[in-house]
């Protein structure tokens, strides 16, 4: 029973990696800005929302962690063979637009941490910017893996700083399993809250990063399950952090009536005199933490999910001279959100709701392309979804649609009003 035990620890261990690092990426300077305002505005109301959407995240990815272990293919790949050439061109434009929207969030969220330790934004992010470009491109499949889980381990500064925050444990426990009563609904911005929160967890760059991390770590069947696990373990990790971001928030700022963050920087310089010392350097250095992390991943996942997509080599195993379009893509992407960031007075919180619009338009097109794709028989044998498992994705799929219609509408809204 023992070594049962030991043998499925071990597997486990060797699979750990696509999943956990996906799902944490997740929870980058965009999802921290949400999860503090939501905190800070609405205290302890919101966190009924992390149980329906840690369900929704481990149904969308671990489909995607099933296409690529069963086809060998990555997202993109299987998007242009199965839909043509022009279908895929269409959604990469899209991704490319979209997610370099979020990786200047992600440099943005760098100067920001930084700055807090009083150093300045055209030293921090030229400097962050040459290590992320460095990681990639001197690095293998495996160092790279090594370092992005390490950096994911390291969220448990949130954690930390939830519980120096001191909140009600009763209440913050209620408010996860009970709907807030009607009162809340009637607060000027809750609802716009509560689709901000659900629509930043599920995003469409994630499905594409996860399906090909898992093909080029060449997870065989065998080993699916324990894949599995990786997105399921992922999956709550991830929204645990998120809730004690909340819970952090709601303890300090919301309870002193600071409901007021424009930057995710803005939550810990708040919390510095009503938590302490500790709880703002592990909040600024939870901050860091995601942004450097998240600005890692993001390039590298829209130069994986371009080439595959247009039949271009990719991957970090290989050099510059076997997958330059890779390359001079990542390298681009990182010297452009660069390049914005150091703008003088640029409209970076104007920005990232402009591109989290934009991911609005494109999620649901996704989630439909993996419906389809899964449940193709000549694809998938007998590895398609299942009855139930099918209504499970395609209420996600619904609901996830009309969340980030909504998001999208009222985002736009905002824009023509500033």
């Amino acid at each position: 029973m023992l070594k049962r035990w030991r043998t499925r620890i071990f597997l486990f261990l060797a699979v750990l990696g696509p999943g956990f690092i996906t799902a944490n990426v997740d929870n980058d300077p965009n999802g921290i800005l949400t999860y503090s305002q939501s905190g800070a505005q609405f205290g302890y109301s919101l966190l009924w929302t992390i149980i329906p959407i840690t369900v929704a995240l481990i149904i969308v990815q671990e489909m995607c962690a099933r296409m690529g272990v069963v086809t060998g293919k990555g997202l993109s790949d299987l998007i242009r063979e199965e839909f043509g050439l022009r279908m895929t061109f269409i959604v990469m434009v899209l991704l490319v637009i979209v997610n370099f929207g979020n990786v200047i969030g992600e440099f943005a969220g760098i100067a920001g941490s930084l700055q807090l330790f009083h150093l300045s934004k055209y030293i921090s992010v030229p400097i962050c910017a040459a290590l992320v470009w460095l990681l990639a491109v001197r690095g293998d499949y495996k160092s790279v893996e090594k370092v992005f889980l390490t950096a994911s381990a390291f969220y448990i500064a949130y954690i930390i700083t939830g519980v120096l925050s001191g909140p009600s444990w009763h209440t913050a426990i209620v408010a996860t399993v009970k709907l807030p009563p009607r009162a809340f609904w009637n607060q000027h911005g809750y609802v716009f809250m509560v689709v901000s929160v659900i629509g930043t967890t599920i995003a469409p760059w994630m499905q594409f990063y996860l399906q090909s991390s898992i093909v080029e770590k060449g997870v065989s069947i065998r080993k699916y399950a324990a894949t599995r696990l990786d997105v399921i373990v992922g999956s709550i990790f991830t929204d645990v952090v998120a809730w004690f971001i909340i819970v952090a928030c709601a303890a300090t700022l919301w309870a002193h009536g600071m409901g007021n963050i424009a930057m995710p920087a803005d939550a810990a310089e708040a919390m510095k005199p009503l938590a302490g010392s500790y709880a703002f350097l592990l909040f600024a250095f939870g901050l860091f933490n995601a942004s450097f992390f998240a600005a890692s991943v993001l390039p590298l996942s829209t130069a994986y999910t371009v080439c595959e997509g247009l039949g271009f080599e990719s991957g970090v195993d290989r050099n510059f001279a076997q997958a330059p379009f890779f390359y001079w893509l990542y390298t681009l992407l990182i010297a452009g959100g660069v390049a914005v960031v150091l703008i003088p007075d640029f409209p970076l919180v104007q920005f990232s709701i402009f591109s989290q619009a934009l991911n609005g338009i494109l999620l649901p097109i996704v989630i439909v392309f993996m419906l389809l794709l899964i449940n193709r028989k000549d694809l998938m044998g007998k590895h398609v979804n299942s009855h139930w498992f099918n209504a499970a994705a395609w209420l996600t799929a619904i609901i996830v649609t009309i969340l980030s219609g909504i998001l999208m509408f009222q985002q736009i809204g905002n824009v023509w009003k500033h």
